[in-house]
């Protein structure tokens, strides 16, 4: 927690010197030299079979699906039973989260009860499983065969694949509701459901530093971000709230809320103003921050100030920037893909085919392919058009 009052004041360029200077000792290191100190983590030895979780089979019922008119996909996979929000395989529960590791060469899934499997891509052989009880999130580390994922009893889980040997991190006793592993691949921000945040060393064990309080959230956390360099964070909160901070410091550099909001009194008014989805631009000094009332609001970083307000009809529930460029893409509770651009904040396309909501999607490395997953139990294919390229 910070006391000082003068952390209300943003001066980025100045924090960014200071950040350049304490990294400049750490840009020799390799992913090699990160995956090796991690060898020197102190593991406690864990088997293969966890808690067994206790999660609901019932999963997340779908919207009234809607009559799609168009489907502008190449391609749909359609033979799920349940919410598809990444793909089905080999599970009790409904799978909601999956994820190749640093060199593709294994890929993980995890359903709503907690089970978390891993193979082989190579050979399509299962080679480590764990059952943690009710799960939050589930995240590869950058550049070592290592998971982390959060759990809804705080506890955040490391392991070592396909050894199983395991540590953990223990935070409040709340849910472990969102994490994110740095690009330096040595510690990781957790953000809870009491609001706050901590910073974990990943090889010690011990919280860094924890944001809470009046600099932290007041409400559960729903999102984290970085950018490129590691050297900022951006996280989201059902408060409404996203807050940038220094992630050297724990120093909160600013925070923006949707304040094109009318009445924000009531809870139901306050939950439908949520922040669901934060991201960083790789080129431009700016951050997206997608909110459930519908808005994806473009800050400028530098001068605190909000640039565009782009406006769907639904909630927005998910954001992902092109790597290469501003342009911002969402999808939504009415089933669509919207593409902005955050430069002008206009609209430049967008992809429908889904009859429910999309619960998640992901862009390949140029952006020219979207693949999505919606409450409709079906995933879809879009090859994203521009004629900017």
């Amino acid at each position: 927690m910070m006391d000082n009052p003068e952390e209300d004041s943003l001066n980025l360029h100045e924090d960014e010197e200071i950040i350049e200077v304490i990294d400049l000792n750490d840009t020799e290191q390799t992913a090699e030299d990160l995956a090796e100190e991690l060898e020197d983590v102190d593991f406690s030895e864990a088997g293969n079979a966890g808690n067994a979780g206790n999660a609901d089979d019932d999963g997340w019922e779908a919207e009234d699906e809607m009559e799609s008119e168009q489907d502008d996909s190449e391609l749909t996979f359609s033979k799920h039973t349940g919410d598809s929000t990444h793909l089905s395989i080999c599970h009790k529960d409904s799978v909601t989260c999956a994820a190749f590791s640093c060199d593709s060469k294994l890929v993980v899934s995890a359903d709503m009860s907690g089970l978390i499997k891993v193979w082989k891509v190579e050979n399509k052989e299962e080679i480590w499983s764990f059952e943690v009880g009710d799960l939050e999130w589930l995240e590869w580390h950058p550049c070592a065969p290592v998971l982390l994922a959060g759990a809804a009893d705080g506890n955040v889980w490391m392991w070592k694949i396909p050894s199983g040997e395991c540590k953990t991190f223990q935070g409040p006793s709340c849910q472990a509701t969102s994490g994110k592993i740095l690009p330096d691949g040595k510690r990781a921000i957790v953000g809870y459901e009491d609001g706050s945040l901590r910073l974990w060393d990943l090889k010690q064990g011990n919280a860094v530093y924890v944001i809470k309080g009046h600099d932290g959230h007041q409400g559960a956390l729903t999102s984290i971000a970085c950018n490129k360099e590691g050297t900022l964070a951006l996280t989201g909160s059902v408060d409404g709230q996203a807050k940038l901070f220094n992630t050297s410091t724990g120093k909160v550099l600013c925070s923006w809320s949707n304040e094109n909001s009318e009445a924000k009194d009531s809870m139901q008014e306050q939950d439908s103003n949520s922040v669901e989805s934060v991201g960083f631009c790789n080129v431009l000094p700016l951050v997206a921050v997608a909110y459930l009332d519908g808005t994806l609001a473009i800050y400028d970083m530098n001068s605190q100030s909000l640039r565009h307000r782009c406006k769907h009809e639904v909630g927005v529930v998910h954001l992902q920037w092109e790597e290469a460029s501003a342009v911002v893409y969402t999808c939504n509770l009415a089933g669509v893909v919207t593409l902005w651009d955050a430069r002008s904040g206009v609209m430049m396309s967008e992809y429908r085919g889904h009859s429910a909501e999309i619960l998640d999607f992901v862009l390949n490395r140029d952006a020219s392919v979207a693949v999505t997953a919606g409450g409709d139990h079906q995933a879809k294919v879009f090859c994203l058009q521009r004629p900017d390229r």
